[in-house]
């Protein structure tokens, strides 16, 4: 009827059957309102302590959750978020079953990418002329500034914590608990300093470890076949018909190693042949294209050398390489050993050894360019063989003089191309095409990464891999396959290195003889250091905001504690 009576335009009463809906009344508005709403929940948790004080009222077992600290280096973003209200919410699930929760929330506040942060806020020239003590004042101003911004944006989340007592990585205390802890690793011969290659980042010049590293699916590198010319065979008539015109052939995906050169390597369980390189396929000889280029050994103007391969591996080269070639002489590749060869680009005389199974027909030739300050393999080998261990490559990723013409070249550019071209200018190219392949980059500047020995810190972790690996035993898993996979990265895991090229960091406290460069690590050295943050804490009103790796002040601060004179703190490898 009413609604007749609003179609024929007749005025209906407002409200007329409102007293006849039974409604709760209540004082809540309409709409949620958060923007307002939440800040004055969350001033009102804050002022009153609730976390504290449920937890308190609890009569349950104390329940502890450790935060991992994120980085102190930006502005949150969504995984933060959710690892932390995953916590939230597991801490208040505990206090609701009497749980007295404990959630002291944390920071990582050292490290390269902070000080990333600090020098690409500022030019070139002001970034230049910082002093380590600036740039370490700075960096901690600006680690403290984006801890406060962090943890602001964690409580407008809403996350319950302890907000007053955060640990930060910075702080006296935990940098003095971090050097007793290396002292105890070093008091039970867990880190040693040795010159082995390493992961290096060329764009942020530091060591990196395992880590710290991204791999691209995608890289994309320059990979050659190349000969080294033999000189002397090992057995006497082995190879006498082929001299002096007889080459060991091998492939590498990284050119610029082999001014590097130390030896080849054979697999002694493969079989190797001696084939003669003979006429161009007719798909290679007249294919062209920049993505693939025949090195001047196959060209036909010059004299086709014998070439040394894995037998196993002749069809898939003569399809490679597009020549026909003829297995001359088949042997097992023990009989190789102390072959002599040339070294392509030095000149000397080097030598064929035996490596490990690492050497296979899958890829490449079966016999393997080995450098041992550019490879793990490489520098395994080269330990069995006493060979030098040479990396004549800088900290920026630059050859150095002891690569000779290549001096100042880029080796992961300019420097590549250039010991290629040399390569195919003295007749030992064979190939050179791009090779697609999984790589290392820094995970921090996302540029690519070489393999290059420098001395550096290292902890065994075999000296305590066993105890790592009953620990994991004791730990309940979830979900249960996790276990699987952390025994598998222990049980697999190499030494670890732990030193780090930069100055916004906690330093490795070893101090080295001044004439004879002699490390000295004792455990009295090491407590000096570790009471030197504490002491610190009183002298910031003359030092400013500084870390215990201000070498200048601790240099000082050693005669103050009457340490020998005679030594000082390496500036370079850090932790």
């Amino acid at each position: 009827m009413a609604a007749k009576k609003a179609a024929d335009g007749t005025k209906q009463k407002d409200g007329k059957y409102k007293h006849t809906v039974d409604l709760p009344k209540t004082t809540f508005d309409l709409r949620a309102n958060s923007v307002m709403r939440e800040p004055e929940l969350q001033k009102l948790w804050e002022e009153n302590q609730v976390l504290k004080r449920v937890s308190e009222r609890n009569t349950g077992a104390t329940f502890t959750l450790h935060d991992g600290p994120p980085y102190a280096n930006g502005d949150l973003h969504m995984g933060h978020a959710l690892n932390k209200v995953l916590k939230d919410i597991i801490n208040r699930y505990k206090l609701l079953q009497n749980h007295k929760v404990s959630f002291i929330p944390g920071w990582d506040c050292h490290g390269l990418p902070i000080e990333l942060k600090v020098l690409k806020s500022m030019d070139k020239a002001t970034s230049d002329a910082l002093t380590p003590i600036k740039l370490r004042q700075k960096a901690a101003k600006f680690a403290k500034a984006t801890v406060n911004a962090q943890m602001n944006s964690f409580k407008r989340i809403g996350i319950w914590a302890d907000w007053d007592n955060p640990y930060l990585t910075l702080s006296p205390e935990y940098e003095a608990a971090q050097l007793e802890v290396f002292g105890q690793m070093v008091m039970r011969g867990y880190i040693y300093r040795g010159r082995k290659p390493v992961h290096w980042s060329p764009s942020s010049r530091t060591a990196l470890a395992e880590a710290e590293l991204e791999y691209s699916e995608n890289h994309v590198s320059k990979s050659i076949y190349a000969a080294f010319k033999i000189t002397s065979p090992s057995n006497s008539g082995l190879l006498d018909e082929f001299l002096p015109n007889v080459c060991l052939a091998i492939w590498t995906t990284t050119p610029w190693t082999i001014p590097a050169n130390a030896v080849v390597a054979v697999n002694p369980e493969l079989s190797y042949a001696v084939v003669e390189l003979q006429s161009l396929l007719e798909s290679e000889s007249t294919s062209g294209g920049k993505q693939r280029k025949l090195g001047s050994i196959l060209s036909s103007g010059n004299e086709k050398p014998f070439i040394i391969v894995a037998s196993d591996l002749v069809s898939v080269l003569e399809s490679k390489w597009g020549v026909k070639l003829v297995i001359r002489k088949s042997f097992p590749g023990s009989v190789l050993e102390y072959c002599r060869y040339l070294h392509p680009v030095n000149g000397n005389e080097c030598s064929v050894v035996i490596g490990g199974d690492y050497i296979t027909t899958e890829s490449g030739t079966g016999l393997v360019h080995t450098a041992p300050g550019h490879g793990q393999e490489d520098y395994l080998t080269g330990l069995k063989y006493g060979l030098p261990i040479v990396s004549p490559v800088d900290d920026e990723g630059n050859f150095t003089a002891e690569a000779g013409q290549f001096s100042g070249l880029s080796v992961l550019g300019a420097g590549n191309a250039a010991v290629v071209k040399y390569l195919d200018e003295h007749v030992s190219l064979i190939l050179e095409e791009p090779y697609k392949h999984k790589y290392p980059y820094d995970w921090r500047s996302k540029e690519p990464t070489i393999f290059r020995a420098t001395e550096q810190w290292f902890a065994s972790v075999d000296g305590f891999r066993d105890a790592a690996l009953d620990a994991i035993k004791r730990v309940t898993w979830v979900p249960s396959q996790g276990e699987n996979r952390i025994v598998n990265m222990i049980s697999g895991r190499s030494d670890w290195c732990i030193s780090r090229q930069r100055t916004w960091g906690v330093p490795i406290p070893v101090f080295y003889h001044v004439d004879t460069q002699e490390p000295l690590i004792t455990e009295k050295t090491i407590e000096h250091i570790k009471g030197m943050p504490m002491f610190m804490i009183s002298c910031t009103s003359l030092l400013g905001s500084l870390c215990i790796c201000n070498t200048i002040i601790l240099k000082q601060l050693l005669v103050l504690f009457e340490v020998v004179p005679q030594i000082f703190l390496d500036n370079a490898p850090r932790c």
